[in-house]
Formats: structure tokens, sequence, C-alpha cells
């Protein structure tokens, strides 16, 4: 049963000047993402839409395509994703943006941190071997295998320097299920090798990995993948643990990161700071400024930060945060170069969208958004993969650490 035009026009107009259910924001780093948690809700718990927008020029044409048009028209729920894109785009910013319901509940399964696998970081060396670096309590860790054990062979075929890096780690992930997992061969520190089948599990992501550098047990070093909730406590907890081994310096790794939470971004900012300016944040409701607490558990230690081309958002505040600070240099390739916060709304049909809130600036007031950090030691990234970038902060940071005890003898 069609309806009527009338029927047609009421219901667009409901859809498009109610805006949407108010929904829950979703605490994810996702495509170079910086996130709010302040949702714009009035009393009654809807998002409030201005007084003054009205669309009829959308209701007449409607009107006109029911009247006239040949074809059968599209879903009417399509309809309305269509006229909600234009809408968003019509603004110039790139940054606002909707999603349809099946990626945002994508993105709500990356927020989860959860895949099928193993349970292990896979990087290339300088030398662009494949390192294993499992995760606490992993069914790789429980199988034996240890940070830095170099993979030989997955499932009896062996791995190459040459082979894609998202193949390999593909390779070690899986559906969980009976009898499901992958059997790999890895090369220990003591030369020695290994073979061992692993089962897959469902593996919980940490935000943050970290370990000493065995080429200089002096440096240790931190991966911030992504910023969460957890990124805060989950670093204090690296940092800690790594003063316990009387590491002297520290590279903070924010390669690939492509953003996050703002709040914890800013908290994470002040662990390497003993108070002072972090961001300035410029909104509808004026410039706000964040500040680091007094006493940061890992202020005194000297600090390289590693920056690529997908290091977005609130990795870029924390590195533009430390460096205009003095803190530590940057190594690496420029950044990305997004400043803005999104806040995300979920739709009352799971669908979502993400809206530009704000912008963010460092220290030195240097924006951000369309320019990104150029590393004070910018390198370009080797053509095989090898991580050079780690061989040339570790070189730095063993400079200063070497000077300091020729000035303390």
């Amino acid at each position: 049963m069609k309806k009527s035009s009338q029927d047609n026009i009421a219901e667009y107009r409901r859809s498009i000047l109610m805006g949407a259910a108010a929904g829950f924001l979703l605490a994810l780093a996702f495509t170079a993402g910086l996130l709010a948690r302040d949702l714009f809700m009035g009393e009654t718990g809807r998002v409030q839409a201005s007084d003054a927008v009205g669309y009829q020029l959308l209701d007449e044409v409607q009107l006109l395509i029911d009247r006239v048009y040949l074809r059968d028209q599209p879903d009417y729920t399509l309809r309305q994703y269509g006229a909600i894109r234009g809408m968003l785009q019509a603004l110039g910013d790139k940054n606002t943006f909707f999603i349809e319901p099946p990626v945002t509940q994508s993105e709500a399964d990356t927020l989860a941190g959860t895949y099928g696998g193993i349970g292990v970081l896979l990087k290339r060396n300088e030398k662009s071997e494949f390192v294993l670096y499992p995760y606490p309590d992993s069914p790789a860790a429980i199988a034996g295998i240890a940070n830095g054990d170099t993979l030989v062979q997955i499932n009896g075929v062996a791995v190459s320097v040459s082979d894609p890096q998202d193949a390999i780690d593909q390779q070690m992930r899986g559906e969980v299920k009976p009898g499901s997992g992958v059997e790999i061969t890895v090369l220990k520190l003591d030369a020695s090798e290994l073979t061992v089948f692993i089962e897959f599990a469902v593996i919980n992501v940490p935000s943050v990995v970290w370990r000493i550098l065995p080429e200089d047990t002096r440096v240790g070093y931190i991966q911030i993948l992504r910023f969460t909730s957890r990124t805060p406590e989950e670093l204090t907890t690296a940092i800690r643990d790594l003063q316990a081994q009387s590491v002297q310096a520290l590279a903070l790794d924010l390669r690939n990161n492509t953003g996050g939470l703002l709040d914890e971004s800013v908290e994470t900012a002040g662990l390497f700071l003993d108070g002072g300016v972090i961001t300035y944040e410029v909104s509808q409701k004026g410039e706000k400024v964040f500040e680091a607490p007094m006493g940061g558990i890992a202020a005194n230690l000297p600090l390289v930060i590693l920056v690529n081309q997908n290091t977005a958002s609130a990795s870029e505040l924390v590195a533009g945060a430390l460096r205009d600070r003095e803190r530590g240099i940057l190594v690496g390739q420029k950044t990305y170069g997004k400043g803005t916060v999104q806040q995300i709304f979920v739709l009352s049909d799971g669908s979502s969208i993400h809206v530009t809130s704000a912008e963010w600036f460092t220290p030195n007031r240097t924006p951000l958004d369309g320019t990104g950090l150029i590393p004070d030691i910018e390198m370009i990234p080797d053509d095989t993969g090898r991580d050079i970038e780690i061989g040339e902060a570790l070189r730095y940071l063993q400079g200063l650490l070497d000077n300091n005890e020729s000035n303390n003898s």
C-alpha cells in the first residue's frame, strides 16, 4: 500500500526537523577521530532543532517527484539518508558526515577492541623481519611466544621479508571455534626455534603496549594504539613497569594512531609534563585552556615521539603539546593534520552522524587542522617496511644518555 504525497511530505519533514533521538557517544578512535563526550541535549532528552531552520524546498521537490517521476522511487529511508548526506556535505567539512547503521555497528565493534586471533602485535625490525610482541595473557603468550621472537613460518610456509604485513597479520586471525587456529614457527632470542599450534580466541586489544628495547636496556618503548577510556590507566602501568626496570629514557610511538577520546589524550600528555598548558580548545563557547597537573610521573625522562602520516587528531594533540613544551623531539614523517573535535550522535535507526564541534591548538597556538606537524628529524619511510624510525629514536636517546653520564662523571 502506497503512502499519499501528503503523508510522505509529513514524514519527511518530521525526520529532518526532529533530527535524531539522543544516542550514546561512541567512545572510539576511528578514521582519525578526536571525539568529545558532550551531547547538545535539551531537557526533553532530544536534540534541539533551531526554530529558524526549515526545509520547504525539500518538501516541494518531494511533491514534484511524487507527481511526475517516471520510475519507482528508492526506499524512503534511502531518500532520507541522501538528504542527510547532502545537508552535511553542504557544510564543507570533511569530518562532519553520516554513517549508515551497519557501519555504525562495525565502529561499535571496533570500540570494543576485540577480534579472533592469537593476540600478537606484528612489527618489522630494521632488517625488515617480522617480529612478534604478544599481548599479556594472550594465547600466543601462553603458548610460549615472547617479545622479540622472529616469525619464521606460518602453517609450514616460510615467511619472507617481501610479504605484505597485513597479509601476514591476517593469517594469525580467524573465527573463534573449536579447533580453529594457526601453527607458527618463531626464532627465539637464544637462536632456538619453537613451532607451536595456537588456537584462536577472543582477543581484547589493549590501547597501550610497552617493552624494554633489547638494543639498549636503558630505553623503554611505549606504543599507544588508540586513545580509549583505558589509555591513561594503561599508560601509567606501562611507565611504572618500565621505571621499575630502571629505564632512563622513553620512545613514545604514536605512528598509525588515528585518534580517540580527547579527555584521555589530554590526560596522557599530562603524564609527561610538570604542569602548564597542554592545548587550547576553540568552540562556540569560546576558548578553553587545558593544563597538565603538576608532577607527571614521566616528566623527567628524556623522550622521543615517533610520528607518521597516519598520526592524527588526538595523537597530534599529544605530539604537539610535548614538542611545544620542549619535552621531546618528533621523529618520522609529517602528521595527518586533523585538529578538530567531532561529537558522534547515534540516530534513532542505528545510523550516526559525526559533527565537528571544536578546534584545537598546540601550547604555542599552532593550528593542527590541515597543516599537521613536521618532525624535527624527518625521515623517508623505508620501501621494505623496515622500522628505521625506532632506530633513529634510539640513537638520539643514547646520545642524550651518554652525554648525561659524561657530565655526571
